[in-house]
């Protein structure tokens, strides 16, 4: 009995110690944002859906990397005409962010349009599309949502701040 309580506070100890650099239990807080506010994310905003692509495609591959790496899938469905959408992209490139995104993420952009194409690929999870960006967080082993009922979240995001919006991308890891 004893060598079990002794190996289980072991674990205890050294499992967290080996994971990744994820948020601790309780709140989640992502990645230390260097910059406070939007206006010192660099411009001009990216242009990050690419409108002629395959969304479906794109989401595929997106996949296969991303259950090939460990990593959680993240879909981010938007159009370039969107302010919100541009400014998740700027944040996406502020250093730490992009650093923090490339350990936990495969990432793909999808380009909906006027909200008239490649809506099936929200629609198969579930997801109705009601403001952009709509970000969708996938387990891809098991094709599952993370995030039910909270892709819509960040479709304010030019009124959030680089953190807040780092800390709501650290929350689904």
């Amino acid at each position: 009995m004893k060598l079990v309580l002794a190996a289980a506070l072991i674990a205890a100890v050294t499992i967290p110690a080996l994971a990744a650099t994820a948020p601790k239990v309780g709140p989640k807080v992502g990645p230390k944002v260097s910059i406070a506010t939007l206006d010192e994310v660099a411009r001009p905003l990216p242009l990050p859906y690419d409108e002629t692509a395959n969304g479906a495609k794109a989401v595929a591959a997106a996949k296969a990397r991303a259950k090939a790496s460990g990593k959680l899938l993240l879909i981010d469905l938007g159009g370039n005409w969107c302010p919100d959408c541009r400014v998740l992209a700027g944040v996406f490139g502020v250093p730490e962010v992009k650093a923090f995104m490339d350990r936990h993420y495969e990432i793909v952009t999808v380009d909906i349009g006027r909200r008239d194409k490649n809506l099936g690929i929200a629609e198969s999870y579930g997801a109705d599309i009601k403001g952009v960006p709509a970000v969708l967080i996938v387990e891809p082993r098991t094709n599952k949502l993370k995030n039910p009922g909270r892709f819509a979240a960040l479709s304010d995001a030019r009124n959030m701040t680089p953190q807040a919006l780092a800390d709501w991308l650290a929350s689904w890891v």
